[in-house]
């Protein structure tokens, strides 16, 4: 499953943050009385609009729950969030599990919760989705959404998420494209990256492309804040269960605040401000529980380069560290 806008233009926010010095990360405070203000990043998977109203309660509930003003950054690119955590610019954040796995190994994020939804599922599902009048629907559900996209990728146009989204990347970029051995960025008509799970659902509803992808929490959101265009869009592939998303902070927090917003984590049961986000709490978890996604992310890479032509000196290489990692992880 992949959070915050520092400023409105969030590319140009990400390549400001990836010019950053590594020395901001050792001057974090050291104990929770340096910390004068806690930096919440969040993705903004559907419009900032549609986001503020259903995080600001909860904003303000961990703020009155460690004693400390917490101040929400809304994202639309997961790469932002992953950078402006490097650079210490925010402090705790709502990952999806992709994302989060290269916040772990690129800006010190260490996971302790995950989200829990109102039926108390620990889990969610990508989607591959089409407009509802879409000639293809017929076909493409007899077939499998997945099977016939392969096979008609030549004549469909395509939108996937965000190149760090699991449900709107990693996912179907495995399941449906690397075990088949197609590369989407040749096998379509045209191709596109819409930024956001809202964006992609807008794009299908509106007939902009033919599929897209998405997840089933975000079109469960959908079906709220934009019912009719909910209302055109057929679901034709569902994926496996996919571990459900990480609250993360960054590892070098004062222990007693990270113990703090640890407590509220897991305590927090609000229904009315829970359940707009579609949940009814959070869990207690650690990094281990993402290796699945790893394993999908390393897999992915293992077989683009295994159905790659003419593999040179480099790719072999990038091959066998790529294997060895995935056997460190199944492994450990």
């Amino acid at each position: 499953m992949d959070r915050r806008k520092f400023v409105k233009n969030s590319s140009l926010f990400a390549l400001s943050l990836a010019g950053a010095k590594l020395g901001n990360l050792t001057f974090l405070p050291q104990t929770l009385a340096q910390v004068k203000e806690l930096k919440f990043g969040i993705i903004s998977t559907e419009s900032q609009s549609n986001q503020r109203p259903i995080w600001e309660p909860f904003i303000k509930a961990l703020s009155d729950s460690i004693g400390l003003p917490v101040k929400a950054f809304y994202v639309t690119q997961y790469v932002a969030l992953i950078e402006a955590m490097r650079t210490g610019d925010v402090h705790l954040a709502w990952y999806g599990g992709k994302s989060y796995i290269e916040a772990a190994k690129r800006s010190k994020a260490e996971a302790f919760a995950k989200v829990v939804d109102t039926e108390g599922g620990k889990g969610y599902y990508s989607h591959l989705i089409t407009n509802k009048d879409n000639p293809i629907v017929a076909q493409a559900k007899a077939m499998g959404g997945d099977k016939y996209v392969v096979k008609n990728a030549g004549n469909l146009t395509f939108a996937f998420n965000d190149p760090n989204s699991t449900s709107g990347f990693l996912v179907p970029s495995y399941y449906v494209f690397a075990q088949n051995q197609v590369d989407p960025k040749k096998a379509f008509k045209r191709l596109i990256f819409s930024g956001s799970h809202e964006a992609t659902a807008l794009a299908v509803a509106n007939n902009q492309v033919d599929v897209a992808t998405n997840n089933n929490e975000s079109l469960d959101r959908l079906q709220k804040t934009n019912p009719k265009a909910r209302a055109n869009i057929e679901t034709i592939w569902t994926s496996t269960l996919i571990p459900s998303d990480p609250i993360a902070y960054r590892q070098d927090l004062p222990a007693d605040l990270k113990q703090k917003i640890r407590n509220f984590f897991y305590n927090y049961k609000e229904a009315k401000v829970l359940k707009p986000h579609g949940w009814s709490g959070f869990a207690q978890a650690d990094d281990k529980i993402w290796n699945p996604v790893r394993e999908l992310d390393l897999a992915k890479k293992i077989l683009e380069l295994e159905n790659k032509e003419n593999m040179n000196a480099e790719d072999k290489q990038k091959l066998e560290e790529f294997r060895q990692q995935l056997n460190a992880i199944k492994t450990n």
